[in-house]
């Protein structure tokens, strides 16, 4: 006589939390070196031609650039790039548990340069998109960037408020979703690098204006989806059941290697030609 040994369902579930936690971790990780290499694109890019004095490139890279005599337009301009940098570069480091727990001063302190950061940029880039004429991504760019702009400032000082009053657990949840609107610039070349790989170099439903159907899709969705399958992690972390949570697991790691092959496209298509 045989008998089956059946995992108890306690057992089950610590095993698909723990599958959940290190699927997430992992998609966290190469997300972070993902806007980490876009970081050094910023600096080097950006920070190469300030140095040399020309503005013209940030104008040929950029959907709003420099126009003479705008001079609260261009500070907008310079304000924006300076300021991604510093949110691309400094903003992974608040998710990194291990400076959490080591470096507390320093969390907080970073913390408060990433919130005033995120309100300052969103700002700069709602007034950026309105003050002048939309030459590239159309209205659809516009309400894009503006709402997330808006998305920003409201989760920042969500994320704060619950800071101020120790709630830490809330305060984690809603500063993810703070990064997660934050990278929306990333999200957008990342996920049309992946587009334009697997559609073998072409970019279906795109044009040089970025005003096609995926292109309008793309300024909503760049942020939209990613915010979309965080609530969907939390759900399955926080109320899902082990069948839930292996299959957000499973899933997890399908878009982190789509995420992956997402930065290496675009890391090839849009970054490193130009440095």
């Amino acid at each position: 006589m045989t008998t089956t040994t059946i995992t108890p369902l306690s057992e089950r579930k610590d095993i698909s939390s723990k599958l959940l936690n290190a699927t997430g971790a992992t998609w966290l990780t190469t997300a972070i070196l993902g806007q980490w290499f876009f970081a050094l694109y910023i600096f080097m890019f950006y920070g190469g031609h300030a140095i040399n004095g020309d503005w013209q490139s940030w104008s040929n890279r950029m959907i709003h650039g420099f126009v003479e005599g705008d001079w609260l337009g261009n500070l907008s301009v310079f304000l924006h790039i300076t300021l991604a940098f510093v949110i691309t570069f400094c903003g992974p480091l608040q998710l990194i548990p291990q400076v959490r727990l080591y470096l507390p001063k320093f969390h907080r302190w970073n913390g408060r340069v990433y919130m005033l950061t995120a309100l300052v940029i969103s700002v700069s880039s709602i007034y950026m998109v309105w003050a002048r004429e939309a030459v590239i991504g159309g209205v659809s760019g516009q309400l894009g960037t503006t709402l997330d702009g808006l998305l920003i400032i409201a989760f920042a000082i969500l994320a704060t408020r619950y800071a101020m009053k120790r709630q830490f657990a809330i305060h984690q949840r809603w500063a993810l979703r703070l990064f997660i609107v934050v990278s929306g610039v990333w999200f957008f070349r990342v996920i049309r690098g992946f587009w334009i790989m697997a559609n073998n170099g072409t970019s279906p439903g795109s044009n040089g204006n970025l005003t096609g159907p995926f292109d309008m899709i793309l300024n909503f969705a760049g942020y939209l989806v990613p915010l979309l399958i965080l609530e969907l992690y939390f759900f399955a972390k926080h109320k899902g059941n082990a069948s839930v949570q292996f299959l957000m697991a499973s899933f997890l790691i399908g878009l982190t290697v789509i995420t992956g092959l997402g930065i290496y496209s675009a890391g090839n298509i849009f970054w490193l030609p130009n440095l």
